[in-house]
């Protein structure tokens, strides 16, 4: 069971930020997996979702992070939870397990106006100095925004399997997260959403007519989705590991 809403959130004089991470997927694009759930597969030494909230754990603004999992789900059983609290309520749509940490979230004492931070547990790349930008980004907006990445490459559309046109790229942006909103309106916009229908949570607030900020991301903060992508994953994470151990002071 998570902390209890006195422990964790006192009623402060202006809005809190939340991390909020839908792990409750299954990841069947990621290939075989020995049983094992995408987000719990292991990346440079331990499964995937340990780097994702290890992020999140060294922002220090954040006053929780909530990670929804399916019911039945005792990965974190076993483990501290000083990286997170957990919830065993997730949907059998990504959106579905958000809205559902959501009520969570309500329930522990998250009000209408704290900022939610929705991250996908498989973004085991994120930073917390990234995390940190899209705070700093959006913490003044009156809508919300999300990183994202300007599209790179030239973008082709296709009918049966060959190009048809070439897409202009100049205004295209490729969706990342985390994706940072109000708890109000991401309640009310993924109330009025067709869960089947929403990929990410500004999606759902576009629907209502607002206008997301894109903040500039990291082409390492992909999502991993595909078989090759973990090896991908593996070799930036331990080059980051190397990295910081050639940065310690000599004992």
């Amino acid at each position: 069971m998570p902390p209890s809403a006195d422990s964790l959130f006192a009623a402060p004089a202006s809005p809190r930020f939340f991390g909020l991470v839908p792990c409750a997927g299954s990841g069947v694009r990621a290939g075989p997996g020995g049983g094992l759930a995408k987000q719990y597969r292991p990346v440079a030494g331990q499964a995937m979702v340990l780097h994702t909230l290890a992020a999140f754990a060294g922002v220090s603004r954040l006053s929780a992070v909530l990670v929804v999992v399916a019911p039945g789900d005792s990965f974190f059983d076993g483990l501290q939870k000083r990286l997170c609290a957990v919830a065993d309520c997730g949907g059998n749509s990504r959106a579905a397990s958000v809205r559902r940490g959501l009520d969570a979230l309500a329930g522990l004492g998250a009000k209408a106006d704290d900022w939610v931070l929705v991250h996908d547990a498989a973004r085991c790349l994120v930073t917390s100095d990234q995390i940190n930008c899209l705070i700093d980004a959006c913490q003044h907006d009156a809508v919300g925004g999300l990183l994202a990445l300007a599209l790179p490459d030239t973008l082709k559309q296709a009918a049966a399997g060959r190009v048809v046109s070439t897409l202009d790229r100049s205004d295209k942006w490729l969706a990342q997260t985390p994706q940072m909103f109000r708890h109000g309106l991401l309640v009310k916009a993924l109330d009025a959403a067709d869960n089947g229908a929403v990929t990410d949570e500004a999606g759902a607030v576009e629907a209502l007519g607002q206008l997301p900020l894109l903040v500039p991301g990291s082409a390492q903060n992909f999502k991993v989705t595909y078989p090759d992508d973990f090896a991908l994953a593996e070799a930036v994470l331990r080059y980051r590991a190397d990295a910081a151990g050639r940065c310690q002071p000599a004992v």
